[in-house]
């Protein structure tokens, strides 16, 4: 995208991250961000901000590990917790009821989001008792794919729709950012987003 970070990039004139906190806020006791750097550059989003705790920019694992040790510490009566990268502006309004009632169902550790029949690793809740066995696989194991930390271990899927939209769309690209602002008019106007950078 020409350097910057994805999730700062606007559509319909409201932040990618913007989007995804007005989706999720509702839906979660707390949100922390995870990231590395100088995370004063998300300081407008007043949310805590949380570096990996395993060196080495391990990816999307370390990340997870963060908010899970996170969430252990400041949070110790929180049983699960749930992941979604920051670069996704249409976050469903049911995706932490949706993973819940899954997990409840299977008693799967893990719950993970699907759609169009394609698995998100990212988008999933996770059991904050896996912490450890995660630390491990980042450190002792070299392990990186977020799919091969989940398929080791029970799990299950929730399903959404892609009518009219896939709700886990990503901007990876700039032709994608074109793409969110078609979408942005039709299904998210500016005037939903109920939460504002500095605000």
């Amino acid at each position: 995208m020409g350097g910057g970070d994805k999730p700062l990039r606007a559509i319909g004139g409201v932040s990618i991250l913007a989007r995804a906190i007005a989706a999720l806020k509702p839906q979660c006791d707390r949100l922390v961000l995870n990231a590395n750097g100088d995370t004063t550059r998300f300081a407008a989003f007043g949310l805590p901000v949380i570096e990996d705790s395993v060196p080495g920019f391990a990816g999307p694992l370390a990340g997870i590990l963060a908010a899970l040790d996170w969430a252990a510490t400041h949070r110790p009566d929180a049983r699960f917790m749930v992941s979604a990268p920051a670069d996704c502006p249409f976050l469903p309004e049911d995706l932490v009821a949706r993973l819940d009632a899954a997990r409840a169902a299977s008693k799967a550790p893990i719950a993970v989001a699907s759609s169009g029949g394609e698995m998100h690793p990212v988008i999933a809740l996770w059991d904050v008792t896996l912490r450890d066995d995660l630390r491990r696989a980042l450190v002792d194991d070299d392990l990186r794919r977020v799919r091969g930390f989940i398929t080791r271990y029970p799990f299950v899927t929730a399903e959404w729709s892609m009518t009219p939209h896939d709700p886990f769309f990503n901007a990876n690209t700039l032709e994608d950012l074109s793409v969110a602002e078609r979408l942005a008019q039709s299904v998210c106007p500016p005037a939903v987003v109920i939460i504002r950078e500095g605000g």
